[in-house]
């Protein structure tokens, strides 16, 4: 009886699922990681008559795409808002207050993309920037410096775009009016970065 109730649980028994298969397109892209001692994030705003250049000396990132064709592809970046840097300790300061980047509240600022677009060695990479906790979707564009290897056989992959923002979009409206009239900052800031990626194992 025991041999008669084995083989009838054997014959009941669901058969075991095949994992499902993935998407059409979804094969798994090659991941890169921005090695920040090649790459450097730097910014420019208007100072009265001349402009002012900084940049941040603490953050990373990660790009997910096959440089055969980066259309699929991602970019991820977080910055240490804490990390300014223009080269005038008590300007920094400033910035890392309240007034501006307030780093206590929002230690972080990112960026996620969205889409990218190529032609030729040409990329346009669309995405949300989030800055003093307001996101805004912005655009960047520049090229694409091809692949090389690297030590270890680790290949690497290097790219430069830009952008132009908003900075009243992000909260960040401090500013001081001029004798003669006018006011000491611009509105605009330029966005520049320069990136060189490793590829992962």
């Amino acid at each position: 009886m025991l041999d008669l109730l084995a083989a009838l649980l054997v014959l009941t028994a669901p058969a075991p699922t095949a994992p499902a298969a993935p998407p059409p397109g979804s094969a798994q892209l090659p991941t890169w990681r921005i090695d920040p001692v090649h790459s450097q994030i730097q910014f420019r705003i208007r100072h009265l008559v001349s402009k002012v250049a900084g940049t941040f000396t603490d953050w990373e990132g990660t790009i997910v795409g096959d440089p055969s064709d980066w259309k699929d592809g991602s970019a991820t970046v977080i910055v240490k808002t804490t990390s300014i840097s223009t080269n005038n300790q008590r300007r920094d300061n400033h910035l890392r207050s309240a007034d501006f980047f307030d780093v206590q509240a929002y230690p972080e600022m990112t960026f996620k993309s969205t889409s990218v677009s190529v032609n030729g060695d040409a990329i346009t990479l669309a995405g949300d920037l989030t800055i003093h906790g307001v996101t805004k979707p912005v655009v960047l564009s520049g090229s694409y410096n091809g692949i090389s290897p690297g030590a270890q056989g680790m290949d690497r992959v290097g790219f430069e775009v830009s952008t132009e923002v908003n900075r009243l979009d992000f909260g960040l409206t401090w500013n001081r009016a001029v004798e003669g009239g006018g006011v000491l900052l611009g509105d605009s800031v330029t966005i520049q970065v320069n990136i060189e990626a490793v590829k992962q194992p």
